[in-house]
C-alpha cells in the first residue's frame, strides 16, 4: 500500500468523481425534489461503481473520500444552476446519499479481509452490504439537513427502505465492475506511458474530463 497518494491516482480519482458527478446530474435531470420510485436505488448502485473504483485504485479510504468531495462539489454547482438552496430536496438529500454511500462502503472495506476483496464473491458481498448500508442510513437525513427522506406513495416508508433490494441487487454487479475499471485505467496507464511521463501531461486528462464534464452538466441545466 502506497505511503502517500501521488498525482497520478489523484487525477484518476478527478476523472472518476467528475464522471460520477454528471451521471448523477444526468440521471436526476427531471428530478426537482423527491427521487422518482426506484431512481434513488439505482444511483445507489452508480455511486458505489465510482467508490469501489475509486478503493481499488488507491487502496486507500482517501480514495473514495475524494471521489465523494468532487460529485458533492457537482452538486453544489447543480444547486447554483438550477438557483436551489442547498437545503431543497433535490440538493442536500443526495449531497447526504453521498455521503452515506462513501462512509458504508469505506467501513466495511476497511474490515474486510483483503482476502475476500481479491475474490470476485467478496467484491460482491462488498457491493451489497455497502449498499444495505447505505439506504438503511439515508433515513436519516432528516437529521441532518432537516428535510425527510421521500416515502414510498400511500405509506410511510422511505423509498431507499422500499426499494432496498434494487439498490442492494444493482450493487451486487457495479461494486465488482469498479474494481475491474479500476485495474483496466491501470494497465491502460503503464501502456500509454502516462505513469512515467510528466506531471503537465499526467493532469492533461484529468482536468480535461473534469472541464468536459462540467461544460456538459450546464448545458444540461440551460437547453
Amino acid at each position: 500500500m502506497p505511503s502517500k497518494p501521488s498525482s497520478q491516482s489523484l487525477g484518476i480519482l478527478v476523472v472518476l468523481g467528475s464522471v460520477w458527478g454528471l451521471a448523477e446530474a444526468g440521471l436526476g435531470l427531471t428530478l426537482q425534489s423527491c427521487a422518482r420510485l426506484i431512481s434513488g436505488s439505482v444511483m445507489t448502485g452508480v455511486a458505489l461503481f465510482f467508490i469501489a473504483a475509486a478503493w481499488a485504485r488507491t487502496k486507500r479510504l482517501f480514495g473514495p473520500a475524494v471521489v465523494v468531495g468532487v460529485a458533492l462539489m457537482f452538486k453544489l454547482l447543480d444547486a447554483a444552476l438550477l438557483g436551489l438552496p442547498l437545503k431543497h430536496g433535490a440538493i442536500a438529500n443526495p449531497m447526504f446519499a453521498f455521503l452515506t454511500e462513501g462512509l458504508a462502503f469505506s467501513l466495511i472495506v476497511l474490515f474486510m479481509a483483503a482476502m475476500w476483496r481479491q475474490k470476485a464473491a467478496g467484491r460482491a458481498f462488498l457491493g451489497g452490504l455497502s449498499a444495505l448500508v447505505a439506504v438503511n442510513l439515508f433515513p436519516l437525513v432528516k437529521f441532518a439537513s432537516g428535510i425527510p427522506a421521500c416515502v414510498y406513495p400511500g405509506s410511510t416508508t422511505p423509498l431507499s427502505l422500499y426499494f432496498a433490494p434494487i439498490a442492494v441487487g444493482a450493487s451486487l454487479i457495479t461494486v465488482p465492475l469498479g474494481f475491474l475499471v479500476a485495474t483496466k485505467i491501470e494497465t491502460l496507464e503503464t501502456t500509454a506511458g502516462i505513469a512515467a511521463g510528466s506531471p503537465l501531461r499526467r493532469w492533461l486528462v484529468p482536468s480535461g474530463t473534469a472541464a468536459f464534464c462540467l461544460a456538459v452538466q450546464v448545458l444540461l441545466r440551460i437547453i
